[in-house]
């Protein structure tokens, strides 16, 4: 639960540093281990490495959904404890690998999280994602109908909306979990498009397996078994020959 004297985060700027931050589920394996981070607002984090390396354990633990051991967090330089975990998730929009849609009309699922959205706020979005051609040449436009999690239209076609949705809910933080997976290359393009739109003027966190999705990050951290083994940018990180350009060229 918050502390009593939790307060709510308010004008967000989006600046988080993570300070000899150390987390694990019990005692004897830690999942992080002295762990620096510091993301200015306004840019982009990309955080790579092997499966199980302690990629999304970063993501829960800046959005309170787990509490570290050891080391600070801090938001725009206060400490997370001191910030409701309410206001801290609604700093945050999310586009995840696992897209997520409820029955209810296209129009429902795009407003869902900012209940005060009109009509045109979402046909902005929906453009912005490159959705808006898709929707309008449906039988019933906006208002058609989403079956049970979206089986009625194509996994590209969920994550768009799914992106039009975080776009609608316009927080100045971003968490993106590698949101281009089994897509076809087509639909790709869009939802990396739609991407860069929905990156401007955030902070963003990226978690990444693709690595050809993050050349241009402003940071990349690369995760070993729950540490930084190194930190920089993608050219940088391709000249040190070690373990990114192994992961790199394995992938190309």
């Amino acid at each position: 639960d918050d502390k009593v004297d939790a307060v709510k985060l308010e004008k967000v700027h989006g600046k988080i540093d993570m300070q000899n931050v150390t987390f694990s589920y019990d005692l004897n394996e830690k999942v992080l281990e002295n762990l620096n981070i510091n993301a200015k607002p306004n840019t982009v984090v990309a955080i790579v490495g092997p499966t199980g390396c302690g990629k999304t354990t970063i993501i829960n633990l800046i959005m309170k959904f787990y509490n570290r051991d050891n080391g600070q967090i801090l938001v725009d330089d206060k400490n997370i404890d001191d910030i409701t975990k309410k206001s801290m998730r609604q700093a945050y929009a999310m586009v995840l690998q696992d897209t997520w849609l409820f029955e209810g009309s296209i129009y429902e699922n795009i407003a869902y999280g900012n209940e005060n959205a009109t009509l045109e706020d979402v046909k902005r979005v929906a453009k912005l994602a490159q959705i808006d051609d898709f929707i309008e040449k449906l039988p019933n436009g906006y208002n058609t109908i989403i079956s049970g999690n979206g089986d009625n239209i194509s996994k590209g076609q969920k994550q768009l909306i799914n992106i039009a949705r975080a776009m609608l809910i316009d927080a100045k933080m971003l968490i993106l979990d590698e949101a281009t997976s089994n897509i076809d290359s087509k639909t790709e393009i869009q939802i990396q498009n739609a991407l860069l739109e929905i990156m401007k003027g955030k902070t963003c966190f990226i978690i990444a397996h693709r690595l050809s999705t993050i050349k241009n990050a402003d940071q990349i951290l690369v995760l070993n078994n729950g540490k930084i083994v190194e930190q920089g940018k993608h050219e940088e990180l391709l000249e040190e020959d070690g373990f990114y350009a192994n992961l790199f060229k394995s992938q190309f």
